[in-house]
This record gives C-alpha cells, sequence and structure tokens, in this order.
C-alpha cells in the first residue's frame, strides 16, 4: 500500500441493466382450450446513478471497483406475470466530483454537494408480452417485445476539491506552514522542495464565529505545463476557488517575475483560472526589516492586493485574513463566481493531456462477462417488424 491514500482519479466501466423479454404464451387449461394470450411484460433494468456523500473525502473506496453493474431486468411469465425489476446501483462520491467520458474526454455530470443524485445510465425497459398486443382482429397474438439493450461507458472520475481560497507558489513557498498556522490542518512540513504530494483542506476562523476554507496544492514550478515537477495535476483542485492566494517568499530575487510565471502556469492550464480574485502575499518577512519592505512594495505589481507575512513569525497574520475575508466577499467577486463556476465544470478535457492520464492510469477494462452475453437459437426466433417495434416470435409454450 502507498503511504497516502489521497485518490483523485479514478477509471471505471459502467453498466446498466437490461430490459428483461416479454413473455409470448398462450393459455391452455383445463375447460378452457382457448383462453387466449396471456404473457406478461419483461422486468426494467437497473440504472447507475451518482450520488454525493460528504462522509468521502477521496475517491479511494472506487479505485478498486472498477466495474459498477446493474442488474438485469427479469423476463415476463405466463398467467401475465410481470418479470423482476433490476436493482439500481448507486455510486457514491465525495462532493465536488467531476464525470469525464474516458473515450471522448466530453464532460458528462457534476456533484457538487451532499445528497445529490445524477442518472448515469439508464436501465433498459422491460418488453411488453402477448398479452399487451391483443386485439379484436388478432385475439391470438404469437410475438412479444424483446427488452431495451443495456447501456454502458467507460468513465472518469476527477475529484476537484471546494474550497474558498486556493494557495499557489512554488515549493518551500511557505503554504503548508501557512495552512498549519491559519487553521487545524497538520500538512507536512520540511525543509526541501515538493514536501506536499497531496492537496489538504484547512478552516480558517474569523471574527464573529465565521470561516472559510483554505486549500493548500503541492507547489507548481515553471514549465510546469510541459511535465516538469508535479505538473499541473494537481491544479483542477483550486479551479473552483473564489480566490487565489499567491506565494512569494520575501527573500526571492525578483518576486515579480516569479508572481508572473505562476500567473502563465495557470494560463496554460485554465485561461479562466485568471478571472478570478487574486491576493499576493510575500512570505518569510521576519527575515526582512522595515526598510527593505518598503523597498519591496514599491517592485510589487500594483493590480493585485500584497500582504506582508511570516507564518512561523505570526506577522501579519490577521491582516492577511480580513484581506482574504474582504475579497471574498467583494460584490465584484461573487458577480464573477457565479459567471465563471459553470463554465468551469462543464469544461471539457484537452484530449493530449487526457490521453497521457489514461496511459498512466494502467491496464484496459474488459467490458464483457459471462452475464453479458445470452445464447440462442436461431431455429427458434424469428424477427418481425410490427409496428416500429421488434418482437420475437415463437410457437408454443415459452
Amino acid at each position: 500500500m502507498p503511504e497516502s491514500n489521497f485518490v483523485d482519479y479514478v477509471k471505471i466501466y459502467c453498466r446498466s441493466g437490461k430490459g428483461g423479454r416479454g413473455s409470448m404464451h398462450l393459455r391452455h387449461v383445463k375447460y378452457n382450450p382457448n383462453g387466449g394470450p396471456d404473457g406478461g411484460d419483461g422486468g426494467n433494468g437497473g440504472s447507475v446513478y451518482l450520488r454525493g456523500n460528504h462522509n468521502y473525502w477521496t475517491l479511494l473506496h472506487l479505485k478498486y471497483e472498477r466495474h459498477v453493474k446493474a442488474e438485469h431486468g427479469g423476463n415476463g411469465g405466463r398467467d401475465k406475470c410481470h418479470g423482476t425489476n433490476g436493482k439500481d446501483v448507486y455510486i457514491d462520491v465525495p462532493c465536488g466530483t467531476v464525470v469525464y467520458n474516458a473515450e471522448t474526454g466530453k464532460y458528462v455530470c457534476d456533484v457538487t454537494y451532499d445528497g445529490q443524485e445524477v442518472l448515469l445510465l439508464k436501465g433498459g425497459r422491460g418488453g411488453l408480452g402477448n398479452f399487451q398486443f391483443r386485439s379484436a382482429t388478432n385475439q391470438a397474438p404469437r410475438y412479444a417485445q424483446p427488452g431495451e439493450p443495456m447501456q454502458e461507458m467507460t468513465i472518469v472520475l476527477e475529484l476537484k476539491l471546494l474550497a474558498d481560497v486556493g494557495l499557489v507558489g512554488f515549493p518551500n513557498a511557505g503554504k503548508s506552514t501557512l495552512l498549519s498556522s491559519l487553521s487545524s490542518a497538520r500538512p507536512k512540513i520540511a525543509n526541501y522542495p515538493f514536501t506536499t504530494l497531496e492537496p489538504s483542506l484547512g478552516i480558517v476562523g474569523y471574527r464573529d464565529r465565521q470561516s472559510f476554507v483554505m486549500a493548500d496544492i503541492p507547489g507548481i514550478i515553471e514549465g510546469a505545463s510541459e511535465g516538469r515537477g508535479l505538473g499541473l495535476r494537481f491544479l483542477r483542485h483550486i479551479e473552483r476557488n473564489s480566490l487565489l492566494l499567491f506565494m512569494v517568499p520575501g527573500d526571492t530575487d525578483d518576486i515579480k517575475r516569479e508572481y508572473e510565471v505562476l500567473l502563465n502556469e495557470l494560463s496554460n492550464f485554465n485561461p479562466e483560472m485568471l478571472d478570478k480574485h487574486r491576493v499576493l502575499a510575500v512570505t518569510k518577512c521576519d527575515l526582512l526589516d522595515a526598510e527593505l519592505i518598503e523597498m519591496l512594495r514599491e517592485t510589487l505589481p500594483e493590480d493585485v492586493p500584497v500582504v506582508f507575512i511570516s507564518a512561523v513569525a505570526g506577522m501579519g497574520l490577521d491582516e492577511l485574513k480580513d484581506v482574504l475575508w474582504r475579497e471574498l466577499n467583494s460584490e465584484s467577486n461573487k458577480l464573477q463566481s457565479i459567471i465563471t463556476s459553470e463554465n468551469i465544470a462543464h469544461r471539457d478535457k484537452d484530449m493530449s493531456r487526457f490521453a497521457d492520464e489514461m496511459k498512466a492510469e494502467g491496464a484496459e477494462i474488459e467490458y464483457l462477462d459471462e452475464d453479458d452475453i445470452e445464447f440462442v437459437d436461431e431455429d427458434d426466433i424469428e424477427i418481425e417488424d410490427i409496428e416500429d417495434f421488434e418482437y420475437e416470435e415463437a410457437d408454443g409454450d415459452e
């Protein structure tokens, strides 16, 4: 088992149930030799649903459950007996899960809140028995309707953490230290690059018992869009954040240039992320004196609020929370989140990047098993087109 159980990417095969066949049966009993048709309808196949569950925070429970199949509908019987309906299957996923078609990369659906149910694959309807086709001119129909076929799809589940503030910065910029100082989260902190290998969430308390959620992701470096470092894989976890907090150490040679490099990497991943409100935090300022801080202010970008902080010394943390809270609750930020959130959630996959993700995912998935294959003697079945339906014709009892 790996050291981390954080799983945010899973590919699974889903299949709904097929509808049961309708029965073609003519009633023959004592004292009623011409009882007429009494074939029952087939049962409906089970459907596949996605359901939001706040008790899950990763996709670990689906990592080893790669095949999800609903039950098939039962066949109809004599005496107008209806076939059993197949049981539906519910896939519980954490809130913030996005589903894509694994073959085309197209967006399928999104699960954002607890208890939300989304129909992924609809089960096939059961076929009608010959009892349903009786009429005054056709009192003994010798055909029945087959059930609708099943639906199948290979999907990719991606988890996008739901948070208010997302931390963006180079490795060793102090993101994990800040999260541990402002919240009760305890991410791994060490004096070497790429200490954080998985996203972390923390709830930051504010005045009057108010709070907001902050997300920390692994650091990105220049060229991450080309695969350097850990790449841009974890940027999707801050794709829905209302506010981005850029963090650059105060001992950096050129703070403005590093900030622009981070902006460029975000643009390569998703240009819409540049429309979000941004705040720049200059970290590790306990190593700087007041005169040097004033000199640095003149070189920093003017289109973004700047806060000088030190998470270790507790310097500027209250001011930072005030700035974040003000930006989060500004009218322009609320309006922008309404305009852009749907577009971000429904953005299709870049197939060039998506192909690499699928290749790294592992072996191919087997689509069919013995339960999906049905052997029928061609001599006993004949298909006719009657009223735009396909019917199964047989003679005698079933």
